[in-house]
């Protein structure tokens, strides 16, 4: 039986899941990544993740079909069985999401219901599948984003769920208390990754978030994978309910 802690990432086959994957393993934390589409990307992270030393394994999911959930959490249990001799894994870190921004007066019914699926619905009930298979003393990592705390429009719909979000963490964690599992919220600023490729298109928009944040530039992958990571470790152990803004001081 593996002594090692597991993570799973929903949506690790690129962007921010992807990096946090890399960081966990950096840590020695082995690595399950799901992935709604791209096969070839999510098996080139594990490769990578097994090249640092951690063991890693794919699996699809997508993370907007509530009833495929009881389906996946069987894999996964088959995977954890066969791969590491368990059938618990240690840290939830549900990162999946896509990006849609439409102004609030126009937005469509179908565009909202896509990012409540995504980014509301899908969380909350992967999480409650999730319960009997994530171990005690484990943790859950959700993610928000600055746009809870501040207002840039065409954001309405996408920073509400993330707002829902927020508040789920807080019932997560004073109802998981009792099995030592602590639940946690990253939420990160505007970052250079595939997510935001058609933000970051327009004319002058580099330099804009730039000049609206305090450490003068835009956030990479990078700055949140660590972030990630160490709400896993031992040292992060009395952190339990809290938002952790990474944003390099946006709208301050």
């Amino acid at each position: 039986m593996s002594t090692n802690k597991i993570a799973l990432v929903t949506g690790g086959s690129r962007g921010l899941g992807k990096n946090a994957a890399q960081h966990l393993a950096k840590k020695g934390i082995d690595v399950i990544i799901t992935y709604r589409s791209k096969k070839e990307e999510a098996e080139e992270v594990v490769a990578s993740v097994e090249k640092s030393g951690q063991k890693a394994a794919a699996l699809q999911l997508d993370t907007g079909i509530v009833k495929s959930f009881d389906g996946f959490i069987s894999q996964l249990t088959t995977v954890l069985q066969e791969k590491w001799g368990r059938n618990t894994f240690d840290f939830l870190i549900n990162n999946a999401g896509i990006d849609a921004a439409s102004k609030f007066a126009e937005t469509t019914e179908e565009d909202f219901d896509n990012l409540v699926n995504i980014h509301f619905k899908g969380v909350y009930f992967l999480t409650q599948k999730s319960l009997p298979v994530i171990a005690d003393g484990g943790r859950i990592i959700n993610f928000s984003t600055g746009l809870a705390r501040f207002a840039t429009p065409g954001y309405a719909a996408y920073a509400s769920m993330k707002g829902a979000i927020e508040v789920l963490t807080k019932y997560l964690a004073k109802e998981l208390g009792p099995r030592g599992i602590a639940a946690n919220v990253v939420a990160p600023g505007i970052i250079e990754t595939d997510f935001t490729k058609e933000a970051f298109s327009h004319e002058g928009m580099h330099d804009r978030i730039a000049s609206i944040t305090a450490l003068g530039r835009p956030g990479m992958p990078d700055d949140i994978g660590g972030i990630v990571a160490f709400l896993c470790t031992e040292e992060a152990r009395w952190i339990n309910a809290q938002r952790i803004e990474a944003s390099g001081g946006m709208f301050l």
